[in-house]
C-alpha cells in the first residue's frame, strides 16, 4: 500500500493524509470526507473540534508553524497544508509524517474483518493501524460492553446480516468478533464464505456509516421475543442499536417491552415519594394506584442529613434571602457568596487547598475529565467505574484503557505499555466506593503505580464522602493517603443531602478547571438555598460524629445477617450491600417479592450492571433502627426462599 501512496501526486497525497486525520478525530468514514465538504454545514465540526483537527494535521505533517484557522472545507485545508509545506522549501510532505497507516494485513481481502475494523474505527475513533486484531478490547483498546454492542450492530449492518445480532460478550479481541460474525455469514442462506461469491450472489459490501438504513428483519428489539416458557428474554441492551429510518422506531419497540415488564410488576422504577425519605417512606404505587409505606433501603441519605432540622432551616432561610435560584452561569451573574463559602468548606473538609463546585456529580466528571485529558492523552479506568466517568472519557476523545476491576497487576500492565508508547499524559480514574458493588478501590496500590509510571490520579468519592474515613471525608482518609491523590471528586446529592458535584485539589488545577470545564462555564450552578443546606450538612457531620458510628454499626448488623442467610454480597466494604443474583429474571422476581412484603430497594439490571450480573442494591443509613434491620433481614430471606434464590425452609 505504501508504494501506491508514494506514486500519487503531492496534492493527492496531502489530501489523503488530511482526510485520514479528520476521520480519526470524528466518526466519519473517509469515503464521506470530500474536498468540498464544509466543516460546519456538512460535517458538524465546530470550532473546538476544528482546533483539535488543525493541531493533529500540523503534528502529522511535522509543520513548525500553526495552520491558519480560516479553512472552511477539506479542500481549503489541503491547500493550506500544501502552502505550509511549500514554505519550508520542500514540495513533499515532511518525512516525519511517514507512510499512510495500512489496514491490518490480516484484514486484506476479508470483508468480515474489514467490516469489524471499519465499525470499530467509527465507534472508538481509533485509526486503522491502532486496531490490532489481537489487542485486548478492554485493556488495550478501552472498548467496554456498551461500545462493543455498537460495534457488533454496525458490523452486522455492514455485512447485510439479518436476524438477531450475535452475543459478543465473550469476544475479547476484534479477531474473535470477526470469527463469530464469519460463522453467521457462512450460515446465511445464499451467502458464500467470506471473500468469495456464490453463483448469482455478491459478497455484501460495507453499508455507509451515516444515513438511515432499513431495519433488518428479525433484528433484536423489533418484535416481542418470548421463549418457550412465555418469558421475554430481551433486556434493555436489545434496544440500544435498533436501526430504522424512523428515529423513534426504537422507542415504540421499547415501550411495548417496558409495558410488559410493568404489567408483571418487575420494573418499578421512578415511583414518586409522598413523604420525606427516611428509614421509612410513603410511595405512590402507580401500578396499583395507591400509596404504600415502605421500609426504605434504596436511599443514599447515609447520615440522615436530608431530614436534619438544621439543614432544612438553612435551605429555607437562604431561599427567602436570595430567591429560588440565580439566572446565570458562575462566570456571568451566577456566583453567590454562599457558593464561595461552600467551596471553602468542602476544601477544608477534604483537607485540600481548593475546590470547584459543579451543577452535579455527573457534570463534575464530564467537566474535569474532558478539560484535563485530550485526544493525545490516555485515560486509565476501572472496568466498573460509574457511567459519568465513561461518558467523560468519550467526551475527552482520549485513548481509553480499561483494567480489570480492582486488578492491580492488570493496571500495572496497562500503565507499563502506555508509558512505553510515550504519548501524552496519563490519568487513572477510579470510584472510591463502587456504586453497584459496594467494594472499595485499592487506593494504596493505585497511588504507588501512578508514581512509578508518572500518572495522575482522580478518585470519585460519590459514595465514600460521609462514609469512609474517621471523619467521613472519603477514600483518601480511609487509607491514610490525604494529599497523595491528585484530585478527589464527589457528589452532594448523597450523604451531603443536596445537589451538585465538586472537585478538590491543588489551587492551580482547580482554577484551570474553572475556565476549561464546559459543564461549569456554560451551565447555571446550584441555587443559593441548596448551597446553604450543604454548608449546614458539613456542620452536622463535623459536630455529630456519632452519626457515622451509628451508620457503621447498622452496616455490620445487616451485612452479618445477610451473609449468615447465605446471600452473596461480593466484597462490600461500605454502606452499599449488593445481593448478587446474576440472572436478570430471577433478580427482578426477587425484587418484586421484596416489595410485596413492604421493603423498597433497587433492582439493578443492565445497563446498571453487565448482563448476567443482576442484583438487588441495598443501602444502609444511620436512621435505620435495630428493628428495621431485623425486619429487613427477614423480608430478604422470605422473599429469596419464595423465588428460589435461597433454599426453602427444611
Amino acid at each position: 500500500m505504501t508504494d501506491s501512496v508514494d506514486a500519487l501526486p503531492d496534492t493527492a497525497r496531502i489530501r489523503e493524509r488530511v482526510v485520514h486525520v479528520i476521520a480519526a478525530r470524528t466518526l466519519y468514514d473517509e469515503s464521506h470526507l470530500r474536498p468540498e465538504s464544509h466543516f460546519e454545514a456538512d460535517l458538524g465540526i465546530d470550532s473546538v473540534i476544528m482546533e483539535s483537527v488543525l493541531v493533529s494535521v500540523r503534528e502529522h505533517f511535522g509543520l513548525s508553524a500553526a495552520l491558519p484557522a480560516g479553512p472552511t472545507t477539506i479542500g481549503e485545508l489541503v491547500d493550506a497544508v500544501g502552502a505550509a509545506l511549500a514554505g519550508t522549501g520542500d514540495d513533499r510532505p515532511a518525512p516525519a509524517a511517514g507512510p499512510l497507516p495500512a489496514v491490518p494485513a490480516e484484514g486484506t481481502g476479508d470483508p468480515v474483518t474489514e467490516a469489524v475494523v471499519a465499525a470499530a474505527m467509527r465507534q472508538t475513533q481509533y485509526q486503522r493501524h491502532q486496531l490490532g486484531l489481537d489487542a485486548d478490547l478492554e485493556g488495550e483498546l478501552g472498548v467496554d460492553s456498551v461500545v462493543l454492542t455498537s460495534v457488533v450492530a454496525e458490523a452486522t449492518e455492514r455485512l447485510g446480516l439479518t436476524g438477531a445480532a450475535p452475543d459478543a460478550a465473550g469476544a475479547t479481541t476484534l479477531r474473535a468478533l470477526a470469527d463469530a460474525l464469519r460463522g453467521l455469514v457462512v450460515a446465511a442462506p445464499g451467502t458464500a464464505a467470506p471473500g468469495t461469491a456464490a453463483p448469482g450472489t455478491a459478497v455484501p459490501e460495507a453499508a455507509p456509516a451515516t444515513g438511515a438504513a432499513a431495519p433488518a428483519p428479525g433484528r433484536s428489539g423489533n418484535a416481542p421475543a418470548p421463549g418457550a416458557d412465555g418469558w421475554d428474554h430481551r433486556s434493555m441492551k436489545d434496544f440500544t442499536e435498533q436501526r430504522d429510518p424512523d428515529l423513534f422506531a426504537k422507542t415504540r419497540s421499547f415501550a411495548g417491552y417496558l409495558r410488559s415488564r410493568e404489567k408483571d410488576r418487575l420494573y418499578w422504577y421512578g415511583m414518586p415519594l409522598h413523604s420525606r425519605c427516611g428509614s421509612r417512606a410513603v410511595i405512590f404505587d402507580e401500578l396499583e394506584g395507591r400509596k404504600r409505606e415502605f421500609l426504605m433501603f434504596a436511599s443514599n441519605n447515609y447520615l440522615g442529613l436530608a431530614n436534619h432540622p438544621s439543614v432544612i432551616e438553612a435551605v429555607v432561610d437562604a431561599t427567602r434571602t436570595y430567591g429560588a435560584t440565580h439566572t446565570g452561569s458562575r462566570f456571568i451573574g451566577g456566583t453567590n457568596m454562599l457558593h464561595k463559602e461552600l467551596e471553602r468548606r468542602l476544601a477544608a473538609f477534604k483537607q485540600r487547598p481548593a475546590c470547584i463546585v459543579y451543577p452535579g456529580g455527573y457534570s463534575a466528571n464530564l467537566g474535569a475529565i474532558s478539560a484535563l485529558v485530550k485526544s493525545y492523552d490516555t485515560l486509565v479506568v476501572d472496568r466498573l467505574n460509574h457511567m459519568s466517568i465513561v461518558d467523560g472519557a468519550r467526551l475527552s476523545g482520549a485513548v481509553r484503557k480499561i483494567y480489570r476491576h480492582n486488578d492491580m497487576a492488570d493496571l500495572e500492565r496497562i500503565l507499563s505499555r502506555s508509558a512505553a508508547e510515550g504519548t501524552g499524559g496519563r490519568l487513572i480514574v477510579a470510584d472510591g466506593v463502587f456504586s453497584m458493588h459496594g467494594d472499595v478501590c485499592d487506593l494504596p496500590e493505585i497511588v504507588r503505580l501512578a508514581k512509578e509510571y508518572d500518572a495522575r490520579v482522580m478518585i470519585d468519592d460519590a459514595h465514600a464522602t460521609g462514609v469512609l474515613g474517621v471523619r467521613g471525608s472519603g477514600t483518601a482518609e480511609h487509607f491514610g493517603l490525604k494529599g497523595e491523590v491528585d484530585l478527589e471528586l464527589g457528589t452532594m446529592s448523597k450523604t451531603l443531602a443536596g445537589m451538585g458535584g465538586f472537585v478538590v485539589g491543588e489551587e492551580e488545577v482547580v482554577e484551570y478547571l474553572r475556565y476549561y470545564s464546559n459543564s461549569y462555564v456554560f451551565a447555571a450552578n446550584i441555587p443559593a438555598g441548596v448551597a446553604a443546606g450543604l454548608i449546614a450538612s458539613i456542620d452536622v457531620i463535623e459536630s455529630e460524629p456519632e452519626r457515622l458510628k451509628r451508620l457503621w454499626t447498622n452496616i455490620g448488623t445487616l451485612r452479618d445477617r445477610l451473609l449468615d442467610a447465605g446471600f452473596d454480597l461480593e466484597h462490600s466494604e461500605s454502606a452499599i450491600l449488593p445481593i448478587v443474583i446474576g440472572d436478570e429474571r430471577r433478580a427482578m422476581e426477587l425484587g418484586r417479592a421484596v416489595r410485596a412484603r413492604g421493603l423498597f430497594c433497587q433492582t439493578v439490571v443492565y445497563p446498571g450492571v453487565p448482563l448476567g450480573d443482576a442484583r438487588l442494591r441495598v443501602s444502609v443509613t444511620c436512621e435505620h433502627t435495630p428493628q428495621d434491620l431485623e425486619l429487613a433481614a427477614e423480608i430478604f430471606v422470605d422473599a429469596a426462599r419464595e423465588t428460589g434464590v435461597l433454599p426453602g425452609t427444611p
